[in-house]
């Protein structure tokens, strides 16, 4: 599908004023043991924007709740269906109340109350299906490019990742910035060896002793739990250390100003380039900060992103819940093997088929031409991965955010 650049991307206007590019119902578990009767609910509209999130957890967890509470209220979210056993630590009242205030429809079935499993299937499905139409109906208005909020994550890299998608990605970054799009790079714990360089980028030199402690606190606490981020296929695919993973995944950030940190729930205060630092605060606790890709997408979501761009060497397939993912092939072998799973062949630079520059225009287009509508290849094959543990963070600092 080619993008019409002359036509207006189209959004559906929320009452805060933000405008989602999607119109999702989410269904949404509380405990892992509603999981299961949500899935189920969610299964016969699986060819519709009917999307299954949830925290499995039983003990209460602030980061979780303002996740789903940013998750639930997403401008991609146009009504949400809420899966509670009745008697896990979850505030599903506090929860509830948060949609409701967004205007947004919210039912809660509680599956004590509701006479078990066929009963609160039932129930939810009927809810979900008289949601439908009601969203269908709802017109989407005019949406500019500084209304974006975009995300990148890199997963299965490789040697060609630093080479090709990466700085092709950050080509892209370039672009929605200085069209006012607000962009997100993360993954703290892959910037080790750049945090310097990545200093002199900030806006304010506070925020750039901010920024060298993010990637300080992320390279402690990978040492504490004894295992870096690198994966014995980084290795396979020709990645040597972590410092020259870490030089390819900066590459995604491109070479505007960083304007500020934020945490995940956090939203970017205007356009501009942010790094989301995922890596909790205080002592290890939890585990490894991001148990695999898809926790990582659901950070830049909560984060506010209607879109995020996904760069792999080794291939990857996966999509997510909520907001569309834009798989960037960036070894040219991968894309063979997997194209109907890539939205872009960046390793067409190493076959002198185009340069990073055409790349990042092509990844531009792609954004611009999810809000005209265009699907990417993940929302057509159904992948809807979500993932969401246990972490703490403490709140954000005035010297994050320098401009605010």
């Amino acid at each position: 599908m080619r993008t019409d650049l002359t036509a207006p991307m189209r959004g559906f206007l929320r009452a805060d004023g933000r405008k989602g590019i999607r119109n999702v119902v989410a269904v949404a578990y509380l405990v892992e043991c509603a999981h299961h009767v949500a899935r189920e609910i969610a299964w016969p509209f699986r060819d519709q924007d009917v999307h299954l999130i949830g925290f499995p957890g039983c003990y209460p967890n602030g980061y979780a709740q303002r996740m789903m509470e940013e998750l639930c209220t997403h401008p991609n979210v146009g009504a949400v269906l809420l899966l509670s056993l009745g008697c896990e630590s979850f505030d599903k009242y506090g929860l509830a109340h948060v949609v409701r205030q967004s205007g947004r429809p919210v039912e809660t079935v509680v599956i004590q109350a509701s006479g078990g499993t066929r009963a609160s299937i039932a129930e939810g499905q009927s809810w979900v299906r008289a949601q439908l139409p009601i969203l269908a109906a709802q017109e989407p208005v005019p949406m500019g490019i500084d209304e974006l909020v975009v995300g990148t994550v890199c997963g299965g890299s490789d040697g060609t990742s630093g080479i090709t998608g990466n700085p092709a990605a950050g080509r892209a970054f370039d672009q929605l910035v200085a069209e006012g799009a607000a962009c997100i790079f993360e993954e703290t714990g892959e910037l080790i060896g750049c945090e310097h360089i990545m200093a002199s980028r900030a806006v304010t030199p506070e925020l750039g002793v901010i920024l060298e402690q993010s990637v300080a606190k992320a390279a402690r606490y990978y040492a504490t739990l004894g295992y870096g981020s690198f994966a014995a296929g980084n290795a396979d695919g020709g990645l040597s250390t972590i410092e020259e993973k870490s030089m390819g995944a900066y590459a995604k950030s491109g070479s505007s100003p960083i304007a500020g940190l934020i945490k995940p729930g956090d939203r970017p205060p205007r356009g501009g380039l942010y790094l989301l630092d995922v890596v909790p605060d205080g002592e290890v606790r939890f585990g490894f900060p991001n148990i695999n890709d898809t926790a990582e997408i659901a950070e830049l979501i909560a984060c506010g992103s209607h879109a995020v761009l996904f760069v792999t060497g080794r291939g990857s397939v996966v999509g997510s819940a909520i907001s569309p993912i834009i798989k960037i092939c960036a070894n040219p072998e991968t894309y063979r093997r997997m194209a109907e799973d890539m939205d872009v062949d960046a390793g067409r630079v190493l076959a002198g088929e185009a340069t990073l520059d055409d790349v990042g225009c092509e990844i531009r287009d792609f954004v611009v031409a999810l809000g005209q509508g265009r699907r990417t290849k993940s929302e057509e094959l159904g992948h809807r991965e979500f993932a969401l543990t246990y972490k703490s963070f403490e709140p954000i600092g005035p010297a994050c955010l320098p401009a605010a």
